[in-house]
């Protein structure tokens, strides 16, 4: 792979997930070593070098920064001593914690984030983190600012932050690498696109040269069909899987009451911080619901109290998480070893039966279409496509009846995003009942036969039919539309005042 950056140039890199994006930006950003080839740069005083390649210390004292898409942050400390961690400002012998944190304000300001520099990293949102690693890269005086799905995590109004940020920096001649799965994105802020595809270069293009089309195409090197399947509506009689009654989220003051056809597929949607997630985790365990407010929930007509996920599993009841690499896979671990800790009860009769296992996880990798390199490597190693893949695979083969999917596609290419959204409607076909949380409200409109939708931990409205369209969403979503109605007034679901 060959790759020129120029001063201001704002470049993304495409490709489906497995593409090398990734491993490119780490080699120049000296994370990791190339197999071959040469890596020149201007120093400071803009003399050229070649090298074989380099430390990250090295590159970072040279300019080149990147942000990588796990956070990499130290939870124990201040936003301030992160900012400047390994490169702090000195008075003497002494720190200068005074000037330290005034640059962290204004390194912060220019982000329009709020948060004090004194607060404890640990204790903020993944959003606000996610801008605190922008505002490091301000101190480290970067000349090379390489970005990894920066905007995965952000709001669309801080999205809108950064794209005003990047294109300041580049009018003062820094060069920016962006890599998004986000078309409409980089339409709008790169100067150039290299795609690749199997680690290996397809091409370099001018941005306004190519079509949201063109770009798929070239990515996955055939023509996109439809990115949703046909939908499936669930049969007119199928039972109720999932009855929710006046379940409250702790810290609000509306319960909220909604149920699940086997057969469909529910979505859930509203701006972030709406509440949905904060929902269904009281459901299902994760988190307790307001005490004076605890609601019930029923199961195939059935009433339940789920304590955990783990009695939520064993009444046949599976939730994805959102942080596949935090929570939902063991990423120093093996395939197989992740494929089947939900379900070691199949496998097993006191010890473990390996052949087995092993299988059970064949068969999952071709049902999935999970690629990988070696069985014998860990999840941690695969692409973000087929570490969701996995998570999907891994919770299904505990035989779940209902499933709960948050952010089913974040971070995912549009080739990987289509065989999921396939994957979903399949399981809905199959007599599965589902529920998909997301933020992107195209994915809730193309995959949902119903929307559940969200506002300040209310739950404002449930739309259908030709009513599944992004202004209706949208008034829900942000209060202008609101229907307060009793549990009792409706089949399907509510929202309750």
């Amino acid at each position: 792979v060959s790759l020129t950056l120029r001063a201001g140039e704002v470049r993304a890199i495409l490709g489906e997930n497995g593409a090398g994006k990734s491993t490119l930006v780490k080699i120049l950003a000296g994370f990791e070593q190339p197999s071959g080839g040469q890596l020149t740069y201007r120093d400071w005083n803009d003399q050229a070098k070649s090298i074989d390649g380099w430390q990250a210390e090295e590159a970072e004292a040279n300019g080149v920064v990147l942000i990588h898409q796990e956070l990499n942050l130290a939870d124990q400390l201040t936003v301030s001593e992160n900012i400047f961690l390994g490169q702090e400002i000195r008075r003497g012998l002494f720190l200068d914690k005074r000037r330290m944190d005034q640059k962290s304000r204004e390194y912060l300001d220019s982000l329009h984030c709020q948060v004090a520099v004194h607060a404890r990293v640990g204790d903020l949102s993944v959003s606000t983190k996610q801008l605190i690693e922008i505002a490091r890269t301000r101190a480290k005086r970067a000349r090379v600012l390489i970005m990894d799905e920066p905007t995965a995590v952000l709001t669309s109004q801080e999205s809108e932050v950064l794209y005003r940020l990047i294109a300041r920096l580049s009018a003062e001649g820094a060069a920016i690498v962006f890599i998004s799965h986000k078309l409409e994105e980089i339409k709008r802020i790169a100067d150039s696109i290299t795609i690749l595809r199997d680690g290996q270069l397809v091409g370099d293009y001018t941005a306004k040269d190519l079509s949201r089309e063109d770009m798929v195409s070239l990515m996955v090197g055939r023509e996109v069909g439809d990115l949703f399947p046909a939908k499936r509506p669930p049969e007119p009689h199928a039972p109720k899987a999932l009855e929710v009654k006046d379940v409250q989220v702790r810290g609000t003051d509306s319960p909220c009451s909604f149920s699940l056809q086997q057969g469909e597929i529910l979505g859930f949607s509203g701006l972030v911080g709406s509440g949905r997630t904060a929902l269904l985790e009281s459901v299902v365990g994760l988190r307790s619901p307001a005490a004076n407010q605890p609601g019930s929930v029923s199961l195939f007509g059935q009433p339940v109290r789920i304590k955990n996920l783990a009695q939520a599993r064993e009444l046949g009841v599976a939730y994805l998480t959102k942080d596949r690499k935090g929570s939902g896979l063991l990423l120093e671990k093996g395939l197989v070893f992740n494929f089947s800790l939900f379900a070691l009860n199949k496998f097993s009769r006191g010890l473990i039966y390996h052949r087995q296992e092993q299988e059970a996880f064949s068969e999952a990798v071709d049902n999935f279409d999970i690629r990988i390199k070696d069985v014998a490597m860990t999840a941690g190693k695969l692409s973000g496509g087929n570490q969701q893949k996995l998570l999907l695979a891994k919770v299904l083969e505990s035989e779940p009846r209902v499933i709960i999917i948050d952010e089913p596609t974040r971070g995912i290419d549009i080739g990987t995003k289509s065989q999921i959204y396939h994957f979903i409607a399949e399981l809905a076909a199959s007599g599965h009942a589902v529920i998909v949380i997301s933020s992107d409200i195209i994915e809730i409109i193309g995959l949902c036969h119903r929307v559940a939708v969200m506002f300040h931990g209310r739950l404002t409205g449930i739309v259908e039919g030709a009513d599944i369209n992004e202004e209706e969403i949208m008034a829900y979503a942000t209060g202008l539309k609101d229907q307060p109605l009793a549990a009792s007034d409706t089949p399907t679901a509510t929202g309750v005042n």
